[in-house]
């Protein structure tokens, strides 16, 4: 099992990130607070969690271990995988969703919901099956490390490339675009994983 990478980082998408170690490349899917910690060209340390089906083996990427915790205490609530986890720790930090699913209330499932993926159904279940598995585990986030600093893309482009991610991780283009095109109006020079973190705060937020 690959538990970690630690290596020169070779290129970072919006979705995933390639890491050296000793030659060889793994590729891996990450979320948007992990990919903004990543620069091409740097000697980076990630934690990874290897999961293994028919159609082969995926690495995910995660910053610290919190994450990745979370990421497995998620799938095991009946029917939630690791993309949907994936997407779950893309829209809300480990923390605040360990918060969301404690208090299990009706305002609380309402914003679960708001995760591509998850319907009233699953993010009851989530509530029902982790309340017990996660509460006072998480205390909030301090101190956390700066987004990092990557060449601009150009607006159009960052454009195109946050909404086709958006819409890979469940958003409908019709909800998603809107949303992108404000950030990139108001934001022109930012990069495209901080856009893509900000449209899925604004998008979790609806």
């Amino acid at each position: 099992m690959i538990d970690s990478l630690n290596g020169e980082v070779l290129s970072v998408g919006l979705d995933h990130a390639v890491i050296e170690c000793a030659g060889v490349g793994y590729r891996f899917l990450a979320g948007p607070p992990t990919l903004a910690r990543l620069t091409r060209g740097d000697t980076t340390r990630v934690l990874t969690s290897m999961v293994a089906k028919d159609d082969g083996v995926t690495l995910y990427g995660f910053v610290d271990d919190v994450a990745r915790t979370m990421f497995h205490k998620l799938q095991t609530v009946s029917g939630l995988g690791p993309k949907l986890a994936l997407a779950c720790l893309s829209v809300f930090e480990p923390a605040e969703l360990a918060g969301l699913i404690t208090a299990g209330d009706a305002a609380a499932i309402k914003r679960i919901q708001t995760i591509p993926g998850v319907g009233k159904k699953m993010a009851e279940r989530m509530a029902l099956e982790l309340k017990d598995k996660i509460d006072g585990l998480y205390e909030p986030l301090e101190g956390k490390a700066p987004v990092a600093e990557a060449a601009p893309a150009g607006a159009s482009l960052a454009s195109e490339q946050v909404v086709e991610a958006l819409v890979g991780l469940g958003f409908a283009e019709k909800t998603a675009r809107p949303v992108v095109d404000v950030l990139v109006e108001e934001n022109p020079s930012e990069t495209s994983s901080a856009l893509l973190r900000a449209a899925l705060t604004q998008l979790g937020s609806k």
